[in-house]
């Protein structure tokens, strides 16, 4: 068991590392079409060059890549000569970076009108003071005066004298600023570090948001499961037991009904039922009042997934449990006399749950990672709702992210029903 579980861990590593490297590739922006998602399709060109370079989109993908992974903020450090630092800032709750200067001051920059690097030193509340008259700039081999530190918003950045100007957007629109940095690294320690960066859409921390979003969908998905395993499993041994009767046809049809209906079926269903006509519970699953998700927020989402996953779990242990019912075993135990109740609780019962586990070790990963219609349709701030909105905005790095999530549920939950099968079957062994 020992040896199975440390090659399953490295399994899970290597699966791990391949799929970031392959996500990494297919959501890669080289065509520009994120930044025209993100732009809009009248932006110009420079403003299209000077957001790639912000978001450090021209620079190589194996950088981007290995950034992501790891992290970049110790190539800034050596880049600006000083230890940086995050701190939350009091007013938002946002994490940001700042550059340490030994002397417990947490400081970022910028360049006034005058061509001068200024200081901008964090206060207790999180506000700024301005150290004016400072000649900060540092000269290369060639003459030129250049200078890296964290800008205002957060970022590695380097500053020269050529009059740089950037485009940035503001409440009336994009605009043109001078005194711009020639050069980004946006800083982020890397998710083995539990830090993807900054979410391109919102501009909060992708892991702060994935971590909400997923509790949310982990809580919906629990409540599904709780919800749908135990029901389908006994009226999968019902319908199993009582093959070719009346009732195992009736639990055959609802199961295959409701497998049939998508979930965007289903759901508007729940919702013009229960919530337009007999107005038991709210169209939507979002918290519109500010007061959080009350109960019956998770009523119509859980309907709707055990409307569509009962039935493949029911369907599924009823053939496990008529294939079983039929082994010789089973037909001498009862020629015996013993109870019936007995051989199937006992000696079926346990056989016949073998196939429904791997069903259910797989539909865990779908509660999490796959009712991206079911939160889309209720509007659920979970993973998936979220999944969906960054990538129709083009967010490429908050996605991968949510979606390395779905991928470490889904390794672990294979990992689990392997042991599982021991447990129901102690025959099996793994070398």
């Amino acid at each position: 068991m020992g040896r199975f579980l440390f090659r399953s861990v490295v399994s899970i590593m290597v699966t791990m590392v391949l799929v970031s490297i392959l996500l990494f590739v297919l959501l890669d922006p080289r065509d520009g079409e994120v930044l025209v998602k993100i732009l809009g399709i009248e932006s110009t060109p420079e403003q299209r060059e000077s957001l790639a370079n912000q978001l450090a989109l021209d620079t190589p993908i194996m950088q981007r890549y290995v950034d992501w992974v790891i992290g970049n903020d110790w190539r800034a450090e050596r880049l600006i000569g000083k230890d940086l630092a995050i701190i939350t800032d009091p007013r938002t709750g946002d994490q940001i970076w700042y550059v340490d200067d030994g002397d417990g001051r947490f400081l970022q920059y910028e360049v006034d009108e005058n061509q001068m690097i200024v200081p901008l030193v964090r206060q207790e509340d999180g506000s700024y003071a301005k150290e004016e008259g400072l000649d900060l700039w540092q000269t290369d081999e060639n003459g030129e005066k250049f200078f890296w530190g964290v800008d205002g918003k957060g970022r590695g950045a380097l500053w020269d004298q050529s009059g740089a100007t950037e485009f940035v957007t503001t409440q009336t629109g994009w605009q043109e600023l001078a005194g711009a940095p020639v050069d980004y690294i946006p800083l982020r320690k890397g998710v083995l570090r539990g830090d993807a960066g900054l979410s391109w859409r919102t501009g909060r921390s992708i892991f702060n948001s994935v971590t909400e979003r997923a509790s949310r969908t982990f809580i919906l998905a629990g409540l599904a499961f709780v919800v749908v395993m135990p029901l389908a499993l006994v009226f999968g041994i019902i319908a199993g037991i009582n093959e070719g009767r009346p009732l195992d046809r009736i639990i055959s049809i609802v199961g295959l009904i409701g497998t049939s209906s998508p979930e965007f079926v289903s759901g508007l269903i729940m919702i013009f039922v229960f919530a337009l006509t007999w107005k038991l519970f709210p169209t939507q699953s979002a918290d519109l009042t500010g007061q959080g998700l009350q109960p019956k927020h998770y009523v119509l989402p859980v309907l709707t997934l055990t409307a569509v996953e009962l039935g493949y779990v029911v369907r599924m242990t009823r053939a496990s449990m008529v294939d079983v019912m039929k082994a010789p075993y089973i037909r001498t135990a009862i020629i015996k006399g013993m109870p019936y109740r007995r051989v199937v609780f006992r000696h079926a019962l346990r056989n016949a749950l073998m196939a429904p586990i791997t069903i259910i070790m797989l539909h865990i990963n779908y509660l999490v990672g796959g009712i991206v219609v079911v939160e889309a349709i209720f509007a659920y701030p979970g993973l998936g709702d979220y999944i969906f909105e960054s990538a129709i905005f083009g967010d490429v790095y908050a996605l991968a992210a949510a979606a390395m999530v779905t991928v470490i549920v889904a390794v672990l939950t294979r990992l689990f029903g392997d042991l599982a099968y021991t447990l129901l079957n102690p025959r099996i062994r793994f070398s």
